[in-house]
C-alpha cells in the first residue's frame, strides 16, 4: 500500500498520505487549510540494502567520502571485508561487540575493553 506525499496548491503544505485504492486520493484534503486541490509529489526513494550486499560492494583501496565514515553501519566494514577474503570466521563476540559500537561508538571506550 502505497504513501503518497501530495503538497496543497493553496497553502503549500506538504503532507504524506496512505492511499489504500483510487477512490481514497479523490476525496483527499489539506489538512492545513481543507483545500482539494493537490498535486502528487514525486518522493525520494530508499531502498535496504543488506550487510553482505555493503560487504560485496565494498573497495578496501578505494577512497570513501565523509559521509561514508560519518555511517556508524560501516564501522567493522574493512574487518568483514578482510576477513570474508580470508576465509575467516569473526565469531559472535565480533558481532556483538560491532552491534555496541554502531550503536554507540564510545561505550567499548566507556567499559575499557
Amino acid at each position: 500500500m502505497p504513501i503518497y506525499e501530495y503538497e496543497c496548491s493553496r497553502c503549500n503544505r506538504q503532507f504524506q498520505s496512505l492511499i489504500m485504492n483510487r477512490e481514497d486520493e479523490k476525496h483527499l484534503l489539506c489538512p492545513g487549510c481543507g483545500c482539494s486541490d493537490l498535486k502528487r509529489l514525486i518522493s525520494r526513494v530508499v531502498y535496504h540494502v543488506s550487510e553482505q550486499d555493503r560487504i560485496d560492494a565494498y573497495d578496501p583501496s578505494a577512497s570513501q567520502s565523509e559521509s561514508f565514515y560519518k555511517d556508524t553501519r560501516n564501522i567493522g566494514l574493512h574487518a568483514k571485508k578482510r576477513a570474508q577474503q580470508m576465509g575467516v570466521d569473526l565469531g559472535s563476540t565480533f558481532e556483538e561487540k560491532l552491534d555496541r559500537l554502531r550503536t554507540d561508538p564510545t561505550s567499548l571506550l566507556k567499559d575499557g575493553e
